[in-house]
């Protein structure tokens, strides 16, 4: 089922909490509202299952208006953050609960029930534990658990607020592959609300980011990640040195080293003056031992952690600002680095993101 919302606004007293947003979800899209705490992205979340009502716009499912329709008749299905399984009941038990409340003239046969829950414990990986109860599982069982019990009424959308921000990162980091395995399999429109930028790089076909309200950018992981729209999503999405400067003729000047600039990565003009924050994530600066060109300058090794995939190296710019760097095992040990050590680093062009002030 498509999602189609136009120019959705909600405010909470004088407080503006989602302002003017436009937003077309296709069937069977999964797709991250992305954003800080106070962003909107819950409001518009509740807004679509139909728990908020918008003060202005439309709220279309498979283009037909859902405003006045109520939470039941959307078939919406929704998983929160906090699992609320019924402790006294057993896993089975609880899957089954949606099914047993229906109407009676939609409620399914006992038998059905049965082969239904078993179907999806199966489905969530769970079949095994059937007979436990909420207290007998870990963390990660209990939300599988959870979205299996929204998954047995069969909605036609899927909506998950923060689905596993109450878990450890490595159960996290688990549960994010295993869901985007099971929509892949089920293939449900999904909306899930996150602050966590891996998880939506990760998990959505599309990401909206949100910010104060507004979007400021939808596009695939890749195309937000590698081509933001403005300085915000550029610093929302990961870790990002920030250097300011001076634009002059093309060139953003960093003291006195300047850097050319790229039209298509630049948000200022080539012909502009004035001042300009110059944004490099850390992969994408090199450390070298000699200045390499003009686009080089001089920095000072203040620490270092080789733990992880990359090895992080924290440095001190000749002008004062901390620097940010990550660069691979092999080119540390290439480097023999060591804290006090005096080097230069430069800019990978091509990736830069000017943003004029």
């Amino acid at each position: 089922m498509s999602i189609e919302l136009r120019n959705i606004s909600k405010k909470f007293g004088d407080f503006v909490a989602v302002d003017n947003i436009s937003l077309h979800i296709e069937t069977g899209e999964l797709v991250a509202l992305l954003g800080l705490s106070g962003s909107g992205k819950t409001t518009l979340l509740r807004i679509i299952a139909g728990l908020e009502t918008p003060d202005t716009g439309e709220v279309l499912f498979h283009g037909e208006d859902a405003v006045d329709v109520s939470v039941r008749d959307r078939k919406v299905g929704f998983v929160f953050q906090h699992y609320a399984l019924f402790r006294h009941m057993t896993v089975f038990e609880n899957v089954a609960f949606g099914l047993r409340v229906l109407p009676r003239k939609a409620r399914p046969a006992e038998t059905e029930v049965a082969r239904r829950v078993h179907e999806l414990l199966k489905l969530v990986q769970l079949d095994f534990l059937a007979d436990r109860y909420p207290s007998q599982l870990s963390g990660g069982q209990r939300q599988r658990v959870a979205l299996a019990r929204t998954l047995a009424v069969e909605p036609k959308v899927l909506l998950l607020d923060e689905p596993f921000g109450a878990l450890d990162a490595k159960v996290r980091q688990e549960l994010r592959r295993w869901l985007r395995r099971l929509h892949d399999e089920i293939k449900i429109t999904s909306v899930f609300v996150t602050h966590d930028q891996e998880e939506a790089l990760e998990l959505a076909n599309r990401i909206v980011v949100m910010n104060n309200g507004h979007v400021e950018q939808i596009g695939s992981a890749e195309e937000v990640y590698h081509h933001p729209a403005n300085a915000f999503v550029y610093n929302f999405l990961g870790n990002v040195n920030l250097f300011h400067g001076r634009i002059e003729n093309g060139r953003v000047f960093l003291g006195d080293t300047a850097v050319e600039l790229e039209s298509t990565h630049a948000h200022a003009h080539p012909d502009e003056t004035g001042k300009a924050v110059l944004y490099v994530r850390p992969h994408l600066l090199e450390i070298v031992l000699q200045p390499n060109g003009k686009q080089t300058f001089p920095a000072t090794v203040k620490s270092i952690n080789p733990a992880g995939p990359q090895v992080k190296v924290e440095l001190v710019a000749e002008w004062g600002d901390m620097v940010q760097v990550e660069i691979s095992h092999d080119r540390y040990q290439a480097l023999h680095l060591e804290p006090g050590a005096n080097v230069f680093l430069r800019p990978k062009e091509q990736k830069l993101f000017v943003y004029q002030i």
